[in-house]
């Protein structure tokens, strides 16, 4: 037995200040001496080992969305290091909190040929070179005394959003320390009083728009944007991958904002004086058709970085406690010139009368299988209140995110920060073990939802829920194809040829073979998918899901519906 004063001592007690209870990642070598402390330390944290660092790091993303707080990752040197890169910068084009903790040969052995070295010594390559352009903040901890400032600068600069990592020598690892106990740095923000002046002028011309973005479930401020949205009378969209900030049924809510999105929204811009940007820095594929109208409204921005366009901006990397301050500010009495009447866009009272957001329409689809909308509107209706939900990229996550309408309490997440294709599968499984099974012992579900390019690039990590029982329910929409790919072959390239279609393959079958004890279903109809889900939604560990779909539907991807077709 060692001390408990060395660095990874001191480094699981602050991962535990942090409000973390799982550590993810894969053991080897360079970093068994932080799992060799979990282990120790396991009523404090739990270490759970990943099938591919990748998805380590998605889960850590996953984990750190759905409890509006941090991710930690834990890698060895040399190829696992390597295979953080994609997940980390995920967290970083998505802002997302995550703490990468990385280790290396000792430092004795740099630059001497030591097996795995990166530390930019004699020919080795450079990993703070490697990580830094997708990380906060990047460093190699060269001296045990070193760590306590690296990880408070680490954790500072990872609160912005984005991953933070540490390279930790070996050596380093294993070295006693004396340091005062962690003691998180504190969050903070700027005053209000270029947003405020902006809101109390547009309030005495006109109406405000606000479109929040996912900063505000990553800080857990959903009330406060209700309360904010309340006090405006605003009509509130939400960007692709905020749908679970603001409800369908909610007063004013408008759709979703860009290439997936609802004209709703496009019409309550017309007509506002003000558009209040919460949480987003409106990137393409929020602002995607939005471009024209925004272009004559006045921008205001609430977010941990300036947007993507200009607007008066206020920095924050606390939503909950910078709306306070907003909401604290409007609800002053509010001037005659101020005062303005509720939106007509849908109300709560609509809501419950049935009226829906306008759908895209698509080009009908005769080809197999079931339509995407009729997948996601059975899953709609399967959905258990509080049900977390997270969809992948391609053609099924542009309907997931145009036809969902999530539960309340739930969390919704799509990897739109870099787009890589898999990521659903790590970071559902990540949110799993925070949120899967709450204090009073009853059990919350979460839905990965998916097609089959993902499933065969990183569906294997399955196998950690299998080995955890998380209560987790896979759906996989298989088209046999990279269908996003054929629709981009059919529009830009004349079908001249595809790349992109495969075999037939049977994921349902495959899975019931692999894991005899797996609950799994390949239905072939919307009652038989209802079914499934149904008897899924009953069991308390994982279970999968296959629907057959055609690799030829043109998913609600405006881009794709107003592009002019090349003729072959």
């Amino acid at each position: 037995m060692h001390s408990g004063t060395r660095v990874v001592d001191h480094l699981v007690k602050a991962i535990y200040g942090l409000g973390v209870r799982h550590v993810f990642g894969v053991d080897g070598a360079n970093i068994e001496d932080l799992h060799d402390t979990a282990f120790d330390h396991r009523d404090l944290i739990t270490a759970v080992v990943a099938k591919l660092e990748f998805s380590a790091a998605t889960m850590a993303d996953g984990y750190a969305r759905s409890t509006s707080g941090f991710g930690v990752v834990a890698a060895t040197s040399g190829g696992g290091a390597m295979n953080l890169v994609a997940g980390l910068a995920e967290s970083f084009t998505s802002r997302v909190p995550v703490l990468a903790l990385v280790g290396q040969p000792p430092t004795v052995l740099e630059g001497k040929g030591a097996f795995q070295d990166s530390s930019g010594r004699a020919g080795a390559f450079d990993a703070v070179r490697l990580f830094t352009p997708i990380a906060r903040y990047c460093a190699r901890v060269a001296a045990p005394a070193d760590l306590p400032a690296h990880l408070i600068r680490a954790v500072t600069a990872a609160r912005r959003g984005g991953p933070a990592v540490l390279l930790l020598p070996n050596d380093v690892q294993q070295a006693d320390l004396v340091a005062p106990p962690f003691t998180p740095p504190a969050r903070g923000y700027r005053r209000l009083w270029r947003v405020v002046h902006a809101v109390r002028a547009a309030r005495a011309t006109g109406k405000v728009v606000i479109i929040a973005g996912d900063q505000i479930a990553r800080d857990d401020a959903r009330a406060q944007l209700a309360r904010v949205a309340a006090l405006l009378d605003a009509a509130v969209g939400v960007a692709p991958e905020a749908k679970d900030v603001y409800h369908h049924g909610d007063p004013g809510f408008c759709g979703v904002a860009g290439s997936m999105g609802h004209p709703e929204l496009a019409d309550a811009l017309h007509n506002a004086a003000l558009c209040l940007l919460i949480g987003t820095r409106m990137p393409v594929t929020a602002r995607a058709g939005l471009d024209e109208v925004l272009a004559g409204v006045a921008l205001a921005s609430v977010e941990a970085d300036p947007p993507f366009l200009p607007s008066a901006h206020v920095r924050s990397s606390d939503l909950a406690l910078t709306l306070d301050e907003l909401g604290t500010e409007l609800s002053r009495p509010a001037t005659t010139s101020e005062t303005s009447t509720r939106w007509a866009p849908l109300t709560a009272a609509d809501s419950r009368r049935g009226r829906m957001l306008t759908p895209i329409t698509v080009p009908p689809s005769d080809g197999p299988g079931l339509r995407y909308r009729e997948v996601v509107e059975t899953v709609n209706a399967a959905l258990p209140d509080g049900a977390d939900v997270f969809a992948d990229a391609g053609n099924t996550g542009a309907a997931v995110v145009h036809h969902l309408r999530l539960p309340r309490g739930g969390r919704f997440t799509v990897a739109l920060g870099m787009g890589g294709m898999g990521y659903a599968f790590g970071a559902g499984i990540g949110s799993a073990f925070a949120r899967g099974r709450r204090g009073d012992g009853s059990i919350r579900r979460t839905f990965v939802i998916a097609g089959d390019g993902s499933f065969f690039m990183h569906g294997m990590e399955i196998h950690t829920a299998v080995e955890y029982r998380l209560p987790i329910t896979f759906v996989v929409l298989n088209n046999n194809a990279h269908a996003m790919c054929i629709t981009r072959e059919q529009l830009y390239y004349g079908d001249r040829y595809s790349f992109n279609r495969f075999r037939p393959a049977y994921p349902g079958a495959g899975m019931a073979a692999m894991f005899p004890d797996l609950c799994t279903h390949a239905p072939t109809t919307p009652a038989g998918l209802a079914a499934g889900l149904r008897h899924c939604r009953g069991r308390s560990g994982p279970s999968f899901i296959a629907v057959d779909c055609d690799p030829d539907e043109i998913p609600p991807f405006t881009p794709f519906l107003t592009a002019p077709r090349r003729k072959p």
